[in-house]
């Protein structure tokens, strides 16, 4: 059966599974306070060095990053008995590289995308919010973060487009 991990003390993953190292973001997840955000920092230090990727290859990192993650994400859900542990951040990476697409460069832009990833993902706005309750399994746990980056992604690529800077 699997229960919300708002009625009952979440589960600890097994950081030696690599599916839960995986799933857990490196471990990030464990943090106990704002495991989200811990998940997008590192999800910044993993897109440093993606950034020098080609386009073509960052989309196929990405692409990989997204379809494995939903088999990560339900796996380790199912296994830790719960629907969507707080912990499971490997969504936060695939929303944060989604945000990232094509950003220009420099940690200004990093820093942005980072924050305006975040306030998407934790402000759950329509339609986020609704696929937050209705999708459920592996699926539902990327789909909401996948969809604020793409929210996040809007924003960042108007603004490059806008700002004369960039």
């Amino acid at each position: 059966m699997i229960t919300s991990p708002v009625t009952e003390p979440s589960p600890r993953p097994n950081l030696i599974n690599p599916v839960h190292l995986l799933a857990f973001g490196l471990g990030s997840g464990c943090a106990p306070k704002a495991p989200g955000t811990f998940g997008t920092l590192m999800a910044v230090a993993l897109y440093v060095p993606l950034s020098g990727l080609s386009l073509p290859m960052y989309l196929a990192v990405l692409a990989v990053a997204i379809v494995a993650g939903v088999w990560l994400c339900g796996r380790t859900s199912r296994d830790l008995g719960v629907r969507d542990h707080s912990g499971i951040v490997w969504d936060e990476f695939a929303g944060f590289w989604l945000t990232m697409v094509a950003a220009p460069s420099g940690w200004g832009w990093i820093i942005a995308g980072f924050l305006l990833f975040r306030l998407f993902d934790i402000l759950k706005p329509w339609p986020i919010s609704w696929l937050d309750r209705r999708v459920h399994g592996g699926l539902g746990i990327m789909l909401d973060d996948l969809v604020a980056g793409a929210f996040a992604w809007m924003i960042l690529q108007g603004a490059a487009l806008l700002l004369p800077w960039s």
